[in-house]
């Protein structure tokens, strides 16, 4: 059903890690390099155990913003479902983590998920452009899930 190729508007970035007897630095983001649809509203980090995924699922307002700096490696997918998308129906795989920290935007409505192919815990960073659930957290939350769908078309190896 999807195909391989590149999604439109999928921003896919590395870090750099700047290191010394310290230890190491990494930039995120920064305002100057961003567009500024997609700039960030609030922050989360969240914590996933090896083995385990986390979508697929898709935004219908929401841009996401993923920091995947370590520690531990995921395998990131991506589907474009947007019909008047220059590439509706790609799918997009790639690693992202530890061994090759990257940012990874996704634009709204493009489906998203990501799985901890690594040994130990992970550590992903979200920088979205709109705030969970609002104001006050008094919306509702932007999001349609995939997760559960037995017939989903989304699916991740």
């Amino acid at each position: 059903m999807f195909k391989d190729g590149s999604i439109d508007g999928v921003q896919v970035k590395p870090l750099n890690k700047f290191s010394d007897e310290r230890g190491w630095l990494m930039e995120l983001f920064r305002k100057d390099e961003l567009d500024r649809e997609h700039l960030p509203a609030m922050t989360y980090i969240s914590l996933t155990s090896p083995g385990i995924a986390r979508g697929p699922h898709e935004h219908i307002e929401q841009a996401d913003y993923f920091c995947f700096a370590g520690p531990s490696n995921f395998k990131v997918y991506l589907w474009d479902n947007r019909p008047g998308s220059s590439t509706y129906m790609n799918k997009m795989t790639l690693a992202a983590g530890e061994a090759a920290p990257t940012v990874v935007i996704v634009p709204k409505k493009v489906v998203h998920a990501y799985k901890n192919v690594g040994d130990m815990d992970g550590l992903v960073i979200n920088c979205p452009n709109r705030l969970f659930k609002g104001n006050g957290k008094k919306g509702p939350v932007d999001e349609v899930r995939y997760e559960n769908d037995a017939d989903s078309p989304y699916e991740l190896d």
